[in-house]
């Protein structure tokens, strides 16, 4: 009985003691859990404190790869840095500028309206040699120059004029051979021989060789030759190339002297493949030096080059004009007027549409110092306006100054190029 009662004391003393633990773990994880709550309610309140916005910084105008998290001087030039909103939207073709850069980069927009385009486009060309009108003087058989008529380039020479003494063993052999043979057909006339047929033969080669018809017949009638050949020109015209000088060896085919004869020249000027097709090919140009103020020459399209190149997708349109008195000269700058029908259209300031080898586009205005990128295709151009045929309509915002320098922003800031994987 006694061992009984001790046992029940016993087991009442542990049950006690596990009640009391469990009490303890219990207010433990309470407070724990109360713990968590009140950091947890002091981050929220930290992230929510002036200044520790998360979505502002500060960056400097002028170089915007400054950004820091309060304001302050940019430390590259020393001016005050402005606040700036970080760009969450999801369009990756737009970007939001602050109010501060938008008035440094004096953005302007204009409303894009139908209008009526100028009749004619202005296209920048540069003048160049009438090629049709080139003679190229080469080397018809080796030899060393023994003198030059001509040593500048930019002289003038006159057909028939001499150019140049060339001493070649084997021109003086072949004049040797014409002079042997007009002796034997004179003393050994009634062999069986035909000795006409030598002499042709041997004239026939000299003249291949580029002797003039005078020089042959001067050989024929005197039966005397000299070390030296003359070689006279074949054509009139300035020097525009020489390619020697006395004392030179010369192979055979090289070309020696270039004239161009400057009385025609070309107005070479590049146009824009989606141009062609708005401009008359048989039609008259207007070219306009600015060397020459005032000056206003007709002539006429002779030449659109039938290939584009892929990368500028620019073509080339070739004008031949007079050129009296050889005022003009080649390289000058020039502009070409060619007129068109008048006819109305979407047109935007040529400085508002950024072109590559891509293609070209333009910066929309979407909401409030927020622009979006669009690719357009141009028509025709005049002085200061160009045709946007697709892309855009009428009542678009565009960005009509600073597009180049919203471009370079977005760049900067997304780190690609807006235009990427654009396509009409």
């Amino acid at each position: 009985m006694r061992i009984t009662l001790i046992t029940i004391m016993a087991l009442l003393l542990l049950a006690c003691n596990n009640k009391k633990r469990q009490v303890g773990t219990s207010n433990q994880d309470m407070t724990g859990m109360k713990m968590d709550t009140n950091e947890k309610s002091s981050k929220d309140s930290m992230q929510k404190m002036p200044g520790m916005d998360n979505e502002v910084y500060y960056t400097c105008s002028m170089h915007p790869q400054i950004m820091e998290p309060k304001p302050g001087k940019c430390p590259i030039c020393g001016m005050e840095l402005i606040e700036t909103r970080k760009n969450n939207t999801t369009n990756t073709d737009e970007i939001k500028l602050s109010d501060q850069q938008v008035q440094l980069a004096s953005i302007k927009t204009d409303t894009i309206r139908s209008g009526m385009l100028g009749d004619r486009v202005v296209l920048t060309a540069t003048l160049n040699i009438d090629q049709m009108k080139s003679t190229s003087i080469s080397a018809r058989i080796m030899g060393r120059i023994e003198k030059l008529y001509y040593k500048n380039v930019g002289d003038y020479v006159k057909k028939g004029d001499k150019l140049y003494d060339l001493y070649s063993e084997e021109l003086n052999n072949a004049k040797q051979e014409l002079i042997s043979a007009l002796e034997r057909k004179n003393t050994l006339d009634n062999s069986i021989i035909d000795f006409n047929r030598l002499i042709e033969s041997a004239k026939y080669k000299l003249l291949l060789w580029g002797l003039s018809d005078a020089q042959v017949e001067e050989l024929i009638k005197t039966q005397k030759t000299s070390p030296v050949t003359t070689f006279y020109s074949t054509g009139s015209g300035y020097i525009t190339m020489l390619e020697l000088r006395e004392g030179d060896y010369t192979m055979e085919g090289s070309t020696l002297i270039r004239l161009a004869d400057l009385s025609t020249l070309w107005a070479e000027a590049q146009i824009y493949s989606s141009q062609l097709s708005q401009i008359d090919r048989n039609g008259i140009a207007e070219v306009q030096i600015p060397d020459f103020p005032g000056k206003k020459i007709t002539g006429k399209i002779e030449y659109v080059n039938p290939e584009i190149n892929p990368d500028t997708r620019i073509n080339l349109v070739r004008i031949n004009i007079p050129n009296s008195g050889n005022q003009l000269q080649p390289g000058m700058p020039a502009y070409v007027f060619l007129k068109n029908q008048q006819h109305s259209m979407l047109s935007l300031p040529i400085d508002a549409v950024i072109r590559d080898g891509k293609g070209a586009t333009v910066w929309i205005q979407t909401g409030k110092n927020t622009f979006k990128n669009r690719m357009v295709e141009v028509g025709m151009e005049t002085g200061e306006r160009i045709e946007i045929r697709s892309g855009l309509k009428e009542g678009d915002v565009i960005v009509i100054n600073g597009a180049y320098l919203i471009n370079s922003e977005f760049i900067f800031k997304k780190g690609s190029n807006p235009m990427g994987d654009m396509k009409m």
